[in-house]
């Protein structure tokens, strides 16, 4: 069977998702349209052979409620006849446009796809879409009366798991350590591609990621106030410890990514060099309550499924939702700290809910060619209860 690769992957700078922040005066449209246009220019592609174009988008509301990924396609002047559709598994939702655009390459459905991400939380602020409603119905309240948000279920998993205020800060700095690190080296300029953002006197490149706080110290950290009022909370679950605080959370951000996958016959007829090539892939549901745990089934299922041990994976990518997701997810499978999200994650480089599974992936396959390291895997915790998981085997020395 002809396999699905991954020829390139690219990523806008990550931007602060509030008024001020270098990417707010961005259309979330063309923050995307940014992306496309330099994902096909760097690689010297028709847009005209694209068959389709998946974007994950959490927010479909105001500017993103249009099936964003059509008027990106047709702001970057891609030809009208090529088609995209919104993907939404929460968090998950751009890791998912991956395995949806490697699973039609596989069926035979598609020849050359352009899996992708988008969210303005600047613009489309968090919730938006629910306009105030309640979500679960009946049905689900009743089964699971329970059910919390998320930032609750962050301090039940810190509480099963007995993870301290000083573990979460400590991890938090270090991912704010190794992104400032990876910066200062120079190791996101591949996978970034600029965008203009309004200025006062014109367009103004943004070519650098707003989110990450050098200097930043697990002393400072844990000066911050616990995010969230369990007060409401205690009769239900009196374990809460209340160690959840705005810094050791992910930020949220402003951003976009895009990842350009094709059989390896029609990238080797092209004349592209694959960067990597998707081994196996896997969705899990777990505890909508916890919510958060559901990367530990997800990684079990896919290792299972790729014949893998977690001895052969060089990178581990887990989405920092919240330092609790990663730190449990370590203590299930002792993962040392070097594999573990060797660049910073979400705390650093901030969580643009519907790009973010774009961006993890392009930061994992930049971060695998550089070093050598051949396989790579990364999961995701999802609203709900869910979590994705994919693994990749890099293709370039």
């Amino acid at each position: 069977m002809d396999r699905a690769v991954i020829v390139d992957a690219v990523r806008s700078p990550m931007g602060r998702g509030k008024a001020a922040g270098a990417l707010a005066g961005v259309h979330p449209v063309d923050l995307l349209a940014h992306v496309l246009t330099q994902l096909v220019s760097r690689n010297d592609l028709d847009p005209a052979t694209i068959d389709d174009v998946l974007v994950g988008c959490v927010g479909q509301a105001g500017e993103q409620s249009a099936t964003p990924g059509r008027q990106a396609v047709l702001a970057a002047g891609f030809p009208v006849h090529v088609p995209s559709v919104t993907i939404e598994r929460k968090c998950g939702s751009g890791q998912q446009a991956v395995d949806f655009a490697v699973q039609g390459i596989l069926s035979g459905h598609y020849d050359i796809t352009i899996a992708a991400g988008v969210e303005s939380m600047s613009r489309v602020p968090m919730g938006s879409a629910r306009m105030g409603a309640e979500p679960h119905g009946e049905g689900a309240r009743s089964r699971f009366p329970d059910l919390v948000p998320q930032g609750i279920s962050a301090e039940l998993v810190a509480a099963k798991w007995k993870l301290t205020r000083g573990e979460l800060d400590d991890y938090s700095a270090r991912s704010h350590q190794r992104a400032a690190h990876a910066r200062a080296a120079g190791d996101f300029d591949d996978e970034i591609v600029p965008i203009p953002a309004p200025g006062e006197h014109g367009p103004v490149p943004v070519s650098a990621d707003e989110t990450i706080r050098e200097g930043t110290t697990a002393e400072r950290l844990g000066r911050l106030d616990p995010a969230f009022d369990l007060n409401s909370y205690r009769e239900r679950f009196p374990e809460l410890p209340g160690v959840i605080s705005a810094g050791n959370s992910s930020q949220i951000t402003d951003g976009a990514s895009a990842l350009l996958i094709m059989s390896e016959q029609r990238a080797r007829a092209l004349g592209l060099r694959p960067r990597a090539a998707v081994v196996s892939s896997a969705v899990v549901g777990d505890d909508p309550t916890l919510m958060l745990t559901g990367p530990i089934p997800a990684t079990h299922k896919v290792l299972a499924r790729s014949g893998l041990a977690s001895d052969d994976i060089s990178t581990f990518e887990v989405n920092e939702a919240f330092a609790p997701v990663p730190l449990a997810w370590q203590r299930e499978f002792g993962i040392e700290e070097a594999r573990l999200n060797p660049v910073g994650g979400a705390i650093a480089l901030g969580h643009p809910l519907g790009a973010s599974g774009c961006r993890l992936m392009t930061t994992m396959i930049h971060h695998l060619s550089r070093t050598g390291g051949r396989y790579g895997l990364q999961t995701m915790c999802e609203a709900g209860g869910m979590a994705n998981a994919t693994i990749i085997e890099s293709l370039t020395d």
